[in-house]
């Protein structure tokens, strides 16, 4: 299956059952393989997943001329 079309916690959920299955030790040498291949995939999905929502936050944050971005200053008055 395609990692690509995953979201993140669809791979993420993904991930940990392989782990899981790796973990019991109940598997051949080849299905070991072919999880941990998985799971490279996988995990590599995740690692880009979480770099573009860094880059978008990171957009976003920019200040523009429209909307410059100013420092929070907490209510004085709030309890």
């Amino acid at each position: 299956m395609n990692t690509e079309s995953l979201d993140f916690e669809t791979a993420v959920r993904e991930l940990e059952t392989l782990v899981e299955q790796l973990e019991r030790g109940e598997l051949s040498l080849e299905q070991s393989l072919a999880h941990f291949e998985r799971g490279v995939q996988l995990t590599r999905r995740c690692q880009q997943a979480l770099q573009d929502a860094e880059q978008r936050v990171l957009v976003l944050s920019q200040p523009t001329p429209e909307a410059p971005l100013v420092p929070f200053e907490p209510d004085k008055n709030a309890v």
